[in-house]
């Protein structure tokens, strides 16, 4: 499996294409000779028209390990050049050219080896994953986590796992399958909140997350987790200015964010 950024542009096929959310699309992809790639990583999809023109953008995978398939999820931008051809007219059996896997910086491993700058805790190295893993997502953000809890499961790592994903309604989470029951694993738990409307019955009021709400959600700066945070710049950046107030060493967390152009 590929550790590291491949400069190569492949072909893949599409092998499963499905309405993720009301502006999503979620894409299975076969691509001939992919390396496979570490939970975090992402890709970039380049469309050519017939005029020569090509459009190229960059998609976090969903999925993660060894084998030939991706699994993204393409969120619709309205005045985009890419993701509407994605969402709305992409059909199983077309052929796509993949660049990637890519990044190195926003991935998790299970038995990770330890970060000399993050992982230091009272003078010894400590195994990342010794630490517990804080995952922070919204909307489609959660793309890239849902590949970390994947890897968390099917290693049946015991690492404490939480994530806490800010969505608008129940229609717009991606992955519910996945995210289900605390995705079957009790290392791992899952705290929706979402912004516009709850599901019948939800015990809180649909808000925005809060200082309050992340300080009640996520583990405490006391235990020291490793932090994965993705979403809109302003979500990002609120978050994270959050979350060093509580008291989380700014070098354990780690952001990506997405912008207008898709």
């Amino acid at each position: 499996m590929s550790g590291a950024s491949d400069t190569a542009w492949r072909v893949g096929t599409v092998v499963e294409a499905h309405p993720e959310t009301p502006s999503a699309r979620r894409i299975i992809i076969d691509v001939d000779g992919w390396p496979g790639n570490i939970a975090g990583q992402h890709l970039d999809v380049r469309l050519t028209a017939p005029d020569g023109y090509s459009a190229t953008r960059s998609y976090s995978i969903a999925s993660a390990g060894p084998g030939s398939r991706v699994d993204l999820a393409v969120d619709k931008l309205p005045d985009g050049e890419v993701s509407p051809f994605l969402v709305d007219d992409l059909m199983v059996g077309d052929m796509l050219e993949i660049h990637g896997p890519l990044g190195g910086w926003f991935v998790w491993e299970p038995d990770a080896a330890p970060d000399a700058a993050a992982e230091r805790d009272g003078g010894g190295s400590v195994a990342a994953s010794a630490r517990p893993v804080q995952l922070i997502g919204g909307g489609s953000g959660v793309v890239p986590l849902v590949a970390m809890i994947r890897s968390h499961v099917a290693a049946d790592d015991s690492t404490p796992f939480r994530l806490l994903y800010s969505v608008r309604t129940p229609d717009d989470v991606f992955f519910s399958d996945v995210l289900a029951d605390d995705g079957g694993m009790p290392a791992l738990r899952v705290d929706l909140i979402y912004t516009r409307r709850a599901p019948d019955g939800w015990p809180v009021t649909p808000a925005r997350i809060t200082r309050e709400v992340v300080e009640s959600s996520v583990f405490p700066a006391s235990d020291n987790p490793r932090v994965y945070l993705c979403g809109s710049t302003t979500f990002v950046e609120t978050v994270a200015e959050w979350l060093v107030d509580l008291g989380h060493d700014p070098r354990s967390i780690r952001t990506e964010r997405f912008g207008g152009t898709s």
